[in-house]
């Protein structure tokens, strides 16, 4: 196990209970956005004015104590020399046309563009290769730009442009944020906290991660939960480009190396409906998709600790003959001759039967008492997953269905022991009152 993220995992939790502090209704934003930075990840915050949007991007670069930080409200009136720095009049007299970007974008660390679907076409093609591939043309120079994350925020998406949609596509994260609802929040409102954020990471913290994220791997059964999800999404017309599933499955890896794990987890895609749409209106049916797929994955993985589809398969298994076997055993009762044939294979199949549905069964009613051990603590059960999830809650909730899928499994499996051998199946007493 990768040991190193430990300690970071635990400057994590701390970064996000002095955000959570600061900005209320912000949790799911909160873990998202630092999650964004260490996978070197573009954010993009969608709402209107005066929900905390420059707020959040300077306070989470407060944590990093990083100097190298650019911030710029654009207009359609702003000019190159603002973002990227004005040209050298010492070099134009050379006739080399290079910029001076010291303290400017190309220079910077952590960044943050406001109303960034307002840059005109002079400043667009710069940022391109600046979010995409870290790189500024200077001239005729290529500089590497050390940009670890920036976010961009805007009050409206962007029309229908190309140059504007191959901006859009450059932020893997997309949040949209509104105004506080919650009464609780207005009264905390007049009370928050004002000084200076501690530093809580170093700029190694973001390198170490990164370097410890290339090399987790992705299991086959999550590349191929990935590929179902894109055939859900596309059955609904909803298209990503493989730029944008391969940036997907790199943060899940970041996820991974943040919790010490050296192959990507179900755990390690919970965010993922945020890097799918295109539009906020979006997001419902998205997140409606991914959450059918997480829920058959969980299952799939968690078959060793309580076998539902083993269990459902012997119950089908056994379903299908339940009459004729006990059609068997009416006749037997009744004194009516069979074939010596028939009667031999009806025998072996009872024993073959008694025997599968009583291992079954006695299996499932451990496994199913073990699990409601687990569920006394579920919460800390799955935030040990993840411990990055504002909401465990929701995710408790998918265990408890996994329990009553298998509270009816046993129920099917003792329905046609009683059926075919008129008695309870024994060894399989269960409470499901609980």
């Amino acid at each position: 196990m990768m040991n190193k993220s430990i300690p970071l995992t635990h400057k994590l939790e701390q970064a996000v209970e002095l955000l959570e502090r600061r900005f209320l209704e912000r949790s799911e934003l909160i873990r998202l956005l630092l999650l964004g930075i260490m996978s070197g990840e573009n954010a993009l915050l969608i709402g209107p004015p005066g929900t905390a949007k420059s707020q959040m991007a300077r306070a989470v670069a407060q944590l990093f104590g990083s100097e190298h930080w650019f911030e710029y409200l654009l207009t359609r009136f702003t000019t190159p020399d603002e973002i990227f720095g004005p040209v050298s009049l010492q070099q134009l007299k050379q006739d080399q046309y290079v910029r001076k970007t010291a303290g400017y974008l190309p220079s910077a660390q952590f960044a943050f563009l406001d109303e960034i679907f307002k840059a005109n076409s002079a400043i667009l093609n710069s940022l391109l290769s600046i979010l995409n591939e870290r790189v500024y043309f200077n001239g005729r120079e290529k500089e590497a730009v050390p940009l670890l994350f920036l976010i961009a925020a805007s009050n409206e998406l962007p029309d229908e442009d190309e140059q504007l949609t191959a901006l859009y596509d450059r932020f893997l994260i997309r949040y949209e944020v509104g105004y506080l609802q919650q009464a609780s929040s207005y009264e905390k409102m007049f009370s928050l906290p004002s000084e200076p954020l501690p530093v809580v990471f170093s700029l190694h913290d973001v390198k170490d991660i990164q370097r410890e994220a290339s090399r987790v791997s992705i299991p086959e059964s999550l590349i191929y939960f990935l590929y179902r999800l894109k055939q859900d999404m596309e059955a609904k017309e909803f298209v990503l480009s493989d730029r944008r599933w391969s940036k997907i499955a790199h943060v899940w890896k970041t996820s991974a190396a943040l919790h010490g794990r050296e192959s990507v987890s179900i755990w390690d895609t919970v965010f993922t409906p945020h890097m799918l749409c295109d539009v906020p209106e979006d997001l419902p049916v998205l997140q409606e998709l991914f959450d059918q797929r997480f829920t058959e994955q969980l299952k799939a993985d968690m078959e060793h600790d309580l076998p539902l589809r083993r269990s459902k398969q012997t119950a089908e298994k056994w379903m299908e003959k339940e009459a004729d076997l006990h059609a068997f055993q009416f006749k037997k009762e009744i004194g009516a001759k069979l074939g010596k044939e028939a009667a031999e294979r009806y025998r072996s199949l009872l024993d073959e039967c008694r025997l599968e549905l009583e291992e079954t069964g006695r299996d499932l009613r451990n496994r199913l008492l073990q699990w409601q051990q687990r569920e006394q603590d579920l919460t800390a059960f799955v935030r040990e997953k993840n411990r990055l999830l504002p909401n465990p809650e929701k995710y408790t909730v998918k265990y408890a269905h996994l329990r009553i899928e298998g509270e009816r499994i046993l129920q099917m499996l003792q329905g046609i022991y009683r059926t075919v051998f008129d008695r309870e199946l024994p060894g399989t007493e269960y409470d499901y009152t609980l």
